[in-house]
């Protein structure tokens, strides 16, 4: 990106000056120097375009992780006031609907997992369903994928799939409001027939990792997290099912915007009125892949201490937190000194709500909420805690990831899957997968620096930083 084009607010914020009969909301792009120069030019046309949509609340934002994707850029934030006109875009949201993190903890310190590691990777590997089209034991009749649908994690903890407790550090308890299965087509739902329980492909995986650092000691305790201590990470979504619901919806939703005479600066924003009946369709479908995500990290967090009950039979996993990042949630948001209801689309980022939030868990409530920013293939992984300064500048919002830096397509022009694999278990990094052109096209080279990217994250007043994880076993599809 050319940061000539920007307009520097402070070190970690900038924005877009409005060019001459311009029409647009602010556009405000959270990170470093290096970071917004890495990123390309498209995520600055795309986040300007964002600027352009009907019933914008504040700037469209940013996140340090940002880059390229299909109508928002990927790191891209837009809060929208129904009463006011407000949209929902397919777009703003992602087409793996739900995609997120599932945190463990565990009572393991590395010397007792190191000796097991090889035969822990491959009981993962060979337990947890991963790539494209992978299908899992678990095969749901349509009416059962309905309760899946309306149940979310809550569903999976009544079928046996993990505890109770588990619910009360996921997102909405494990079941968000406002799902609609019938808004969902059959065609969705058979896709998703076999696939709960599974990881799918791309740049989902499950990675054992060590603590191997702690930058806040008072809210890693909070958090239950020390330095040594093994923790896992779940990264998946709503598969089958939620990239269907995106592709139908982002018809309609174009349908909608031509019916109603809104001008698309980006024919990939398709949109409607929030409370338009296209509009109430697609959030009612989308509510229903946020539970089906919900369930399936419930599932894979059951399967996983399934393993480890094998491998390592003293081993306890506890949920730490799970949040996704691919969503659009109705919440209170100040705006210039008034609570408002506000659409939050918050596209491969973060919800990061700060100390004292009542949708904390009360663990967590003193400390804010645990924040994850999964890292590429190789390098590592940020636990991080949500601030109150996040809630004014970016509606509590935080990165997700390290976030792409070169395309897939580039990546397997710089890396072979076999030399990548056989070079991180040189580095004491187990890869397991069922594909080498994938685990190509995820090389940690083909992402930004996670460090970086937290640091930024950290000094912009999104989050703070109080926990890095280094992999040591990784199943990717």
């Amino acid at each position: 990106m050319d940061i000539r084009r920007l307009e520097k607010i402070d070190d970690y914020r900038w924005s877009v000056p409005l060019a001459a009969g311009e029409q647009r909301a602010p556009v405000c792009l959270y990170g470093s120097e290096p970071l917004l120069a890495s990123m390309d030019d498209k995520v600055l046309e795309q986040i300007t375009n964002v600027a352009k949509l009907p019933g914008l609340v504040g700037a469209a934002m940013t996140m340090p992780d940002a880059h390229w994707g299909y109508g928002f850029p990927i790191g891209g934030v837009a809060a929208f006031d129904a009463e006011q006109g407000g949209i929902i875009s397919a777009g703003g949201v992602g087409f793996d609907i739900s995609c997120g993190i599932r945190c463990l903890r565990t009572n393991l310190d590395l010397p007792a997992v190191t000796p097991r590691l090889k035969d822990l990777a491959d009981a993962l590997y060979h337990t947890i369903p991963a790539g494209v089209g992978e299908e899992g034991r678990l095969k749901l009749a349509p009416a059962q994928l309905d309760k899946v649908l309306q149940g979310g994690a809550q569903w999976a903890v009544n079928q046996g799939y993990g505890v109770p407790e588990d619910l009360d550090y996921v997102e909405e308890n494990g079941c968000v409001a406002g799902a609609v299965a019938e808004n969902v087509s059959d065609h969705a739902k058979k896709r998703q027939r076999g696939e709960m329980g599974t990881l799918g492909s791309g740049n989902h995986y499950l990675e054992v990792q060590v603590v191997e650092r702690v930058y806040d000691q008072p809210a890693a305790q909070a958090f239950g997290l020390r330095e040594g201590q093994i923790v896992v990470s779940i990264h998946c979504g709503s598969r089958g099912l939620g990239h269907q619901i995106g592709t139908e919806y982002l018809v309609s939703l174009a349908k909608a915007a031509a019916r109603l005479g809104i001008s698309l600066p980006d024919r990939e924003l398709a949109c409607a009125p929030i409370l338009s009946p296209e509009g109430q369709e697609y959030i009612g479908a989308m509510n229903a892949a946020i539970n089906c995500a919900l369930a399936n990290r419930q599932i894979l967090t059951h399967l996983t201490r399934e393993v480890f009950a094998r491998v390592l039979p003293d081993a306890m996993l506890e949920t730490l937190f799970d949040i996704s990042h691919n969503t659009c949630k109705v919440e209170q948001h100040k705006v210039n000194g008034r609570q408002r209801m506000l659409h939050v689309h918050r596209k491969g980022a973060t919800r990061a709500f700060g100390p004292g939030h009542p949708a904390i868990p009360e663990r967590y409530r003193n400390t804010g909420q645990p924040v994850i920013i999964g890292g590429s293939m190789g390098t590592g992984s940020y636990v991080l805690a949500g601030t109150a300064e996040s809630e004014i500048k970016a509606y509590s919002s935080a990165s997700h990831g390290a976030g792409r830096s070169m395309s897939r397509h580039q990546a397997l022009r710089h890396w072979r899957g076999r030399e990548l694999i056989d070079e991180l278990a040189e580095r004491g990094i187990l890869i397991r997968t069922r594909s080498m052109r994938g685990a190509a096209e995820e090389a940690p080279g083909a992402y930004k620096d996670v460090d970086l990217v937290a640091e930024a994250t950290e000094k912009a007043g999104l989050a703070r930083r109080v926990a890095f994880l280094r992999p040591r076993a990784c199943v990717k599809g």
